[in-house]
């Protein structure tokens, strides 16, 4: 069993002080992916660059406080690829820090784990426009990695795919996170007959799951406490690793963020 945890920390300094370490000790994960560190490598304490056994591999956003990725692993990966590269033309998000592929390859298997955290378009029509051009460089780059590789992307992708993933979805058609753009190239991502055909692991275990499926909620009106909350975490897997997909639980039992972590099990050894 291959055990695949995904977390926006929102800052992995406060996570820590919540309980992150402790809790990750409990949870038995081969490999966990972590957005939002905002930290730089420096501001890292060992307790921070490895903890339950797993040695981390970050990319972090120059801007410091800001964004940043990771992924933390029992395993030694044949490969740690650092942004998106020559993906990046623009070289607009590579310094944004907002995404780490770990390849686990061996003889007869190409396999990827990725932890990514796309733009949120919320605080401004400016920031929007950035989110469209990361879902624009984003599709091709998934395609040619699904054309050669089995892989799971976990990370919060800041879109609520559709009506049953917030609990708010009439008071937040016209808002970023749910924009009728934004659930179209996610409906395009998810195509079985498309060219990437990614599956969405979560929502295959648990159909029909409301309230119980959100992992983020605003800090603002009680959100949290009345449950008004959102789906924009994921794990999005190729279909043959979906398959293997086992049970799904999002954790809810104490808070490390504004995020709670989705944890799903897997029938497979990396």
């Amino acid at each position: 069993m291959f055990r695949l945890v995904s977390l926006n920390l929102n800052g992995i300094r406060s996570a820590a002080t919540k309980g992150l370490v402790p809790w990750a000790e409990t949870v038995s994960a081969d490999c966990m992916g972590v957005q939002e560190l905002k930290a730089q490598a420096a501001d890292l304490s060992s307790q921070l660059t490895s903890f339950a056994g797993m040695q981390g591999h970050c990319h972090h956003a120059e801007k410091k406080g800001y964004s940043g990725v990771g992924v933390y692993t029992k395993h030694e990966p044949s490969e740690v690829i650092i942004g998106l590269g020559a993906n990046d033309p623009s070289g607009e998000f590579d310094p944004e820090g907002r995404y780490v592929e770990l390849r686990f390859d061996k003889p007869g298997r190409k396999l990827s784990i990725i932890s990514c955290y796309f733009p949120s378009g919320s605080s401004s029509p400016e920031r929007q426009e950035a989110k469209f051009r990361f879902l624009a460089i984003m599709r091709p780059h998934l395609a040619a990695l699904r054309a050669e590789r089995e892989f799971i992307l976990i990370g919060d992708v800041n879109i609520a795919h559709k009506e049953v993933d917030l609990k708010n979805w009439k008071g937040n058609l016209k808002n970023s996170g749910f924009l009728p753009e934004e659930r179209a190239w996610m409906t395009a991502l998810l195509d079985p007959a498309g060219d990437i055909g990614l599956v969405d692991v979560y929502r295959t275990l648990h159909p029909e799951a409301t309230d119980d499926c959100y992992t983020w909620w605003s800090n603002r009106g009680q959100a949290r406490a009345k449950n008004v909350g959102w789906r924009i975490d994921y794990h999005l897997a190729t279909p043959g690793l979906a398959a293997t997909a086992r049970k799904a639980h999002v954790y809810k039992d104490s808070w490390f963020s504004d995020h709670a972590p989705l944890t799903v099990d897997y029938d497979f050894q990396i």
